[in-house]
């Protein structure tokens, strides 16, 4: 069966809303591509989200946010995830933080690690549909190997058919991708650089009394 499409709008949102409370898959427009996600209570949900992509589980899926009080739900954000998080929230920054230890997550989610990344997107599809079912397992809505899909029926033409719904918002905006800043340790590393500056990054740090480690950033 070839996945459904429906409009970016109030109705189509609670028909993604319906289709991931049931345990399906839907894919949504987020503020740089689309991605696919499904209810983190659904039972082997993010192994559908691999199974969709083709892609073996070796790397774990982070959540997109309603807002930002939804991190400590999952994780433990500490001083400097926090300044980072009030900084650049929304927008293109993850924030990889430690889990709660207290909190069960899927083990596929994390890729069998203690640290989960969280993402507060700056679209309103994502946090509409997070704040209904909660944090949100999100990755890229394609095949792997293949380009990231850029609209609804690039998307059906991929995996309409391990799919269920398309919540159909246009174009992708594209744009770089988010950076992701490691806040596990004494002093937060840059893991990817992409739309949020280190220079940034560092200011913000420095302005919370924390420093940036310098190593390698990706």
């Amino acid at each position: 069966m070839t996945a459904r499409i429906v409009p970016d709008d109030e109705a189509g949102r609670a028909e993604a809303v319906a289709v991931l409370r049931s345990g399906g898959v839907v894919a949504l427009p987020t503020d740089t591509v689309y991605g696919i996600a499904v209810d983190l209570a659904t039972p082997s949900g993010v192994e559908r989200l691999f199974a969709a992509k083709r892609r073996p589980p070796d790397k774990g899926i982070m959540l997109l946010l309603s807002d930002g009080s939804q991190a400590g739900e999952v994780g433990v954000v500490g001083v400097a995830a926090r300044a980072l998080a009030q900084a650049f929230w929304p927008g293109g920054l993850t924030l990889v933080v430690p889990r709660r230890p207290d909190v069960e997550l899927p083990a596929a989610l994390t890729a069998g690690t203690p640290t989960i990344g969280l993402r507060l997107p700056d679209h309103a599809a994502p946090r509409a549909l997070a704040a209904a079912v909660g944090p949100l397992p999100t990755t890229s809505a394609n095949r792997s190997g293949l380009p990231e899909g850029r609209d609804a029926a690039d998307i059906v033409g991929q995996i309409g058919d391990v799919i269920d719904l398309v919540l159909d918002g246009g174009p992708a905006r594209g744009g770089p991708a988010s950076t992701v800043v490691d806040c596990t340790g004494d002093r937060p590393r840059i893991l990817r650089v992409g739309a949020v500056a280190p220079e940034a990054v560092a200011a913000v740090l420095g302005a919370a009394g924390v420093s940036l480690d310098p190593g390698d950033r990706g």
